[in-house]
């Protein structure tokens, strides 16, 4: 037994526990028999979906579909919808186990009647407005009401008891989450469906309205040529209440229908306003009886509203393909899918885009300021550099001013030097001559011997006399250390 969310499909062979019988209706990917159960003898119908193999695949429905419809399904139980009993699945189908509903179409079954009144219309209604009510109250929209989904339990009563079927569709319609889709059959769409808006119950609303114009006239309010043509008569809500067809009805019943073609969701009549609605509350309906010629002429309008109707249910049988569900809008379905996610990817480019302009704005602002910033500093630095080549000037001459002046200054040392050795040799050689002279006057007056002692003072002071001149003699000659040098000779002597 597999389990998913709520549905619980069993991975048994449905033909152990069922008897399988004729085949009582089919669709493009689904097929439903009669059946009856080995255990209990009760009939059933078993409705054989075929399971899509793949994603890329458009052959059979897909899983999550399934299992939306057996989770709807699943939470139904009204005398008036379909009961879902069991569900086995096998490599290549699910099988639904459904209540079996063998009473025919209601449309069928009306037709076939040689009257119809007001009354008995609405005593259909109602109940179809009751499991339509049982639905919005669990917050699911079937998105797929029509004459041929409104089925009789059994058509040997006088009046039958209705069942919805086919939740193939159905949706549960949840609080702040957008729905949109296009599914469902052409005529009896709503404008909201046509024109791709959000979606909830009111839709339902829409197709009982499509629903109680057929049963009253016989004839379709939006059918056109072509799909299309239909389609636009929807979003353009272009209809009329013909004379010819409505000739006897009330107004309370024109009113009933026009609240309920209401292209505005919020003004259109909810399934309480539709239950409490005096034309589905009158069990009577006014009638003017003041002649048997207008008796007789509403009497043969009745009885053209039900030839009409039979012709409507025989043109709809005879027309419409056994495929006529979901599937004829698929493709432009998926096509306004794929619309409306290129729809958000451009948005979110054009958000991206306008983020990256302003991104690249700011980063052009910083570049600008950045820029005159950089215009300043380089000024300010050329003007450094300026200053700095100009000192730089200053400094060179300067230094080669200094190197002129260091090599005249060699120059002047080198010629004083020069002169200093002349003058050191020069004296040198006086010093010599001198030594030489000293050392021979030393010797002369050496020589000289006075006995007496007035000739040794006059000796004495020949020869303080001779040394004064000679000091002279030499303190013009060569200055006054060899002067010095001499008296201290002298003196050393005298001594």
């Amino acid at each position: 037994m597999r389990t998913l969310g709520m549905a619980v499909f069993k991975q048994q062979k449905v033909e152990d526990f069922y008897e399988i019988g004729e085949e009582l209706g089919s669709g493009q990917f689904a097929i439903v028999k009669r059946c009856k159960e080995k255990s209990t003898g009760v009939e059933y119908a078993a409705k054989f979906i075929k399971k899509r193999q793949s994603r890329v695949s458009r052959r059979g429905v897909r899983r999550e579909e399934i299992e939306r419809e057996v989770n709807i399904l699943q939470q139904l139980q009204h005398p008036n919808i379909i009961s879902l009993h069991d569900v086995y699945e096998n490599r290549t189908d699910v099988v639904l186990i459904l209540e079996l509903v063998s009473g025919g179409e209601l449309f069928d079954f009306l037709a076939q009647k040689e009257s119809l009144s007001e009354e008995e219309a609405t005593e259909f209604l109602k109940q179809i407005l009751d499991g339509v009510r049982h639905l919005h109250s669990k917050s699911i929209a079937h998105f797929d009401l029509k004459p041929e989904n409104i089925m009789l339990l059994d058509n040997n009563v006088p009046m039958p008891r209705i069942k919805i079927i086919d939740f193939g569709l159905a949706h549960k319609i949840e609080d702040g989450v957008e729905f949109k889709n296009i599914f469902g059959t052409p005529e009896f769409v709503s404008p909201e469906i046509v024109n791709y808006e959000p979606l909830g119950l009111a839709s339902d609303m829409w197709s009982i309205g499509v629903i109680t114009y057929i049963l009253l006239s016989g004839a379709s309010p939006f059918l056109g040529e072509s799909k299309q043509e239909t389609m636009a008569n929807i979003s353009a809500v272009n209809y009329e209440f013909d004379e010819e067809y409505f000739g006897s009805t009330s107004e309370l019943a024109k009113s009933f229908i026009r609240q309920l073609l209401t292209k505005d969701t919020r003004k259109r009549l909810t399934i309480e306003g539709a239950l409490n609605h005096p034309w589905i509350q009158s069990r009577e309906h006014v009638e003017d009886t003041s002649s048997a010629p207008e008796t007789r002429r509403k009497s043969e309008l009745c009885q053209l509203k039900t030839k009409r109707l039979k012709e409507y249910t025989i043109h709809s049988h005879s027309s419409i393909p056994p495929n006529n569900t979901y599937i004829n809008f698929e493709r432009f379905s998926r096509v306004m899918e794929d619309v409306s996610l290129l729809e958000t990817s451009l948005e979110k480019v054009t958000e991206k885009r306008k983020s990256i302009q302003e991104d690249i704005e700011a980063v052009l602002s910083i570049y600008t300021e950045k820029e005159a910033w950089y215009k300043e500093e380089n000024e300010s630095m050329h003007q450094g550099l300026s200053r700095v080549r100009y000192e730089l000037r200053n400094i060179e001459e300067l230094r080669r001013g200094i190197q002129d002046d260091l090599k005249a200054a060699d120059t002047n040392l080198a010629s004083i030097s020069d002169r200093y050795l002349e003058h050191q040799a020069h004296l040198s050689s006086l010093r010599q001559e001198l030594d030489a002279e000293l050392r021979w006057l030393q010797e002369v007056m050496g020589s000289i011997g006075i006995v007496e002692n007035g000739t040794q003072c006059s000796s004495l002071a020949l020869n303080n006399e001779v040394n004064e001149a000679l000091k002279e003699l030499l303190s013009r000659a060569c200055g006054g250390d060899l002067c010095i040098r001499i008296q201290t000779d002298n003196n050393s002597e005298s001594v």
